[in-house]
């Protein structure tokens, strides 16, 4: 039976945004909705810098990256949804993932999600800045432009492969579990005086024993059925997905580890981790950055993974429905952040490489912002579920809002979609100084309005 075509287009405009499908569109014998799942490695060669250059440069591999990915298919237009175990992937570069996986897929950039997890012993990409470094008096390289093409291409090809071998989904099922001792907030009250100085790794006792404040302790699972057969699930859990780092080792850190346990575990079952809203939560409280904290932690979210599995509810899956909303984070209003102040501290060639590689990347988000860029906040309507992306570093709170929009139902925020603002505090934190005590925050005081809002419209039902 063929789509009636005209009365999808006039459902399309009356509802104002676009809608993955209706299966009343389709024969009966027809299945709506076809899943699809692809992955490859993304492991950078030796001497690749890590965290644009924070670090030494890569030395050794102590596990590979991977990028795994589904595609949600349907007579309409299909949805792409890609995990990384990069730090980063921001502006250009962030746009030429969602180009070149829509072309593959069939479908439109806006539909395509792109997420990476955060890990630190690992690279971030920004092409512009990458090109401002360079062009700079003193030069320097914080990214292979090269090697991330060739990921992006390599990605639209194992995406294509994937399509042919796509199973029918007849079922959303939904589980979550508290992840026992990981996750902690960076803001600490030290006798009256707030800082934000428990990072991922905290070598002071006093700052550990501290109540680990505003946190999401629940990991969600969203998983994909076809009848009693499971074929994915995707784990997000909000936590900075670091233990130790910075001595040169390529690695996915615990999230990866906590990923291959449950391969292992289950391997009918397609695995995709990601990191939820977590600029200001890390594993401060439990974690001094001694090595043997690696193989607990994942550990810890693999049994959390697990619980949620277990606790999955399935639902007959009814109806996948697609919104995005767009929204600009204006760029710094501090003198110290215009183009004119950055770009003679990049030509600086008495300041550090890795500070000049994040100035390249202020300077790249002002660009983006002078030219009117949106960011594209889309949610994935699963009926009983949604999934929400949101940019960058936000903070934890913004996840925890999503969550009241919708009270009665399951919704799962990622963080780090588009990552050009860096950290995206609450106007709570920017009172009490985050900016000035962390930087690495390229957007104006107030996002907080801005993402309330935009969250808003989103999950509106």
């Amino acid at each position: 039976m063929r789509i009636r075509r005209r009365v999808a287009l006039q459902r399309i405009g009356a509802l104002g945004t676009i809608p993955f499908c209706d299966p009343s569109l389709f024969a009966a014998d027809e299945p709506a909705w076809k899943l699809a799942t692809f992955q490859l490695d993304v492991t950078p060669a030796i001497g690749h810098p890590l965290l644009g250059n924070q670090f030494a440069p890569s030395k050794s591999i102590l596990d590979p990256l991977e990028a795994r990915g589904l595609v949600l298919m349907a007579p309409e237009q299909p949805l792409v949804l890609i995990s990384i175990d990069w730090c980063e992937v921001r502006n250009d570069a962030f746009q030429r993932w969602r180009d070149v996986l829509a072309h593959a897929a069939g479908t439109t950039p806006q539909r395509v999600l792109v997420h990476t997890i955060h890990q630190h012993d690992a690279p971030y990409f920004d092409l512009t800045a990458q090109k401002l470094l360079e062009q700079s008096t003193p030069g320097g390289k914080m990214l292979d432009a090269a090697f991330h093409e060739d990921c992006v291409q390599r990605a639209a090809t194992a995406l294509k492969m994937s399509l042919s071998k796509a199973i029918p989904i007849t079922q959303i099922g939904s589980g979550q579990a508290k992840v026992e001792q990981l996750a902690s907030n960076r803001r600490v009250d030290e006798d009256g005086k707030i800082s934000f100085r428990r990072y991922s790794r905290c070598g002071d006792p006093a700052l550990r024993a501290l109540p680990e404040g505003e946190i999401d302790p629940w990991l969600k699972t969203i998983s994909f059925w076809n009848g009693d057969q499971p074929l994915a699930a995707l784990s997000v859990y909000a936590c900075h997905p670091m233990s130790y780092y910075g001595g040169g080792e390529i690695s996915g850190d615990f999230p990866n580890m906590a990923r291959k346990l449950r391969d292992a575990a289950d391997p009918r079952v397609f695995q995709i981790y990601g990191s939820g809203c977590c600029g200001d939560v890390t594993a401060g409280k439990f974690n001094d950055g001694s090595k043997a904290n690696r193989p607990l932690f994942a550990e810890r979210l693999a049994n959390a993974m697990a619980a949620a599995w277990n606790a999955t509810k399935k639902q007959g899956l009814t109806q996948i429905g697609f919104r995005n909303e767009r929204m600009i984070l204006p760029h710094s209003e501090l003198p110290s952040m215009t183009e004119a102040v950055l770009r003679d501290k990049l030509n600086d060639d008495k300041i550090p490489l890795g500070t000049r590689a994040q100035i390249a990347l202020g300077i790249s988000n002002l660009m983006r912002y002078a030219d009117g860029h949106h960011i594209d906040v889309p949610m994935i309507d699963f009926g009983p579920a949604q999934l929400v992306l949101l940019p960058a570093e936000s903070f934890v709170a913004y996840q925890l809002f999503a969550q009241q929009q919708r009270p009665d139902s399951f919704v799962v925020t990622l963080g780090f979609g588009e990552s050009a603002p860096g950290y995206i505090p609450t106007n709570q934190a920017y009172r009490e100084g985050f900016r000035e005590e962390h930087g690495y925050t390229w957007n104006r005081a107030g996002a907080e309005d801005i993402i309330q809002a935009t969250l808003k419209k989103v999950l509106a039902e």
